[in-house]
């Protein structure tokens, strides 16, 4: 196949880790905390899939990033209406890593 007919732009490669985290308490709304975990690059499009086991109740995960090299961001809510501690444990996260930069539409 010519490369002259690659798509550009698209996932170079998605798959999937667990990452163990211990997350700190959570007032009743939100919190972004930063975790290490090896590998990760700061051009990933990470999604949190879930943990591994029975969450805090009132506790969900609405976005993450990579915010540094190696440092994973990850945003928890809090629905309880008062503190509660996320689940210390394995998250599982599906990593999608771009062949290059991100196209600026979709065109």
């Amino acid at each position: 196949m010519s490369s002259t007919t690659v798509t550009r732009g698209n996932s170079h490669e998605t798959f999937y880790i667990s990452a163990s985290l211990a997350p700190s308490a959570v007032s009743s709304t939100s919190s972004n905390q930063t975790f290490t975990v090896a590998g990760l690059q700061t051009t990933d499009i990470i999604i949190p899939v879930g943990y591994v086991g029975t969450q805090t109740a009132g506790i969900a995960y609405a976005e993450a990033e990579c915010s540094a090299a190696n440092t994973l961001q990850i945003q928890f809510i809090n629905t309880s209406g008062s503190s509660a501690t996320p689940a210390t444990g394995n998250y599982v996260l599906q990593i999608v890593r771009a062949e290059g930069p991100l196209p600026t539409n979709a065109v």
